[in-house]
């Protein structure tokens, strides 16, 4: 397995095309929620991601570094193909997500936009929840951050 990170401007044609099909895979189709996944801030964002030895795109998030105008970095789009689930793939998509994002800023905390049922899963990373639940794309969610690492 190969892992990448790269600024939009970085990606190929071939990594931004796969990038937005595996989106478009779990979260507009598996999750039956139509919104729009091109949502132009993706050319703002650092692009994680695995390819396996056949060149697929199995793991991906979406990280953001912290500016003077939020104080936090946040992490996104954190998604796993169907056919790697249970191989503690997200595990490790967020740990690199998270190592990156105190590397580059490490005075920051982390956020993430968590779907409500994956809130333990976040919880085993050290995120809390900093917000009610609410309703995005039908979906529950909830906002999370993490303390910075200094």
């Amino acid at each position: 397995m190969n892992w990448h990170l790269k600024a939009f401007n970085d990606l190929s044609l071939h990594d931004l095309y796969d990038l937005l099909k595996l989106r478009q895979e779990v979260f507009v189709v598996e999750q039956t929620c139509p919104y729009l996944d091109a949502d132009g801030a993706d050319e703002q964002a650092l692009h994680l991601y695995a390819r396996n030895n056949a060149d697929e795109m199995i793991a991906y998030a979406r990280l953001y570094l912290a500016t003077a105008d939020t104080g936090y970095s946040r992490i996104g789009r954190v998604i796993t193909h169907e056919k790697v689930r249970g191989q503690k793939l997200g595990v490790e998509v967020m740990q690199r997500s998270i190592d990156y994002l105190e590397e580059y800023t490490p005075k920051a905390p982390i956020r993430v936009g968590a779907q409500v049922y994956l809130l333990k899963f976040y919880q085993s990373f050290g995120f809390e929840a900093i917000s009610e639940e609410y309703l995005e794309d039908d979906i529950p969610h909830i906002d999370m951050q993490r303390k910075a690492a200094q």
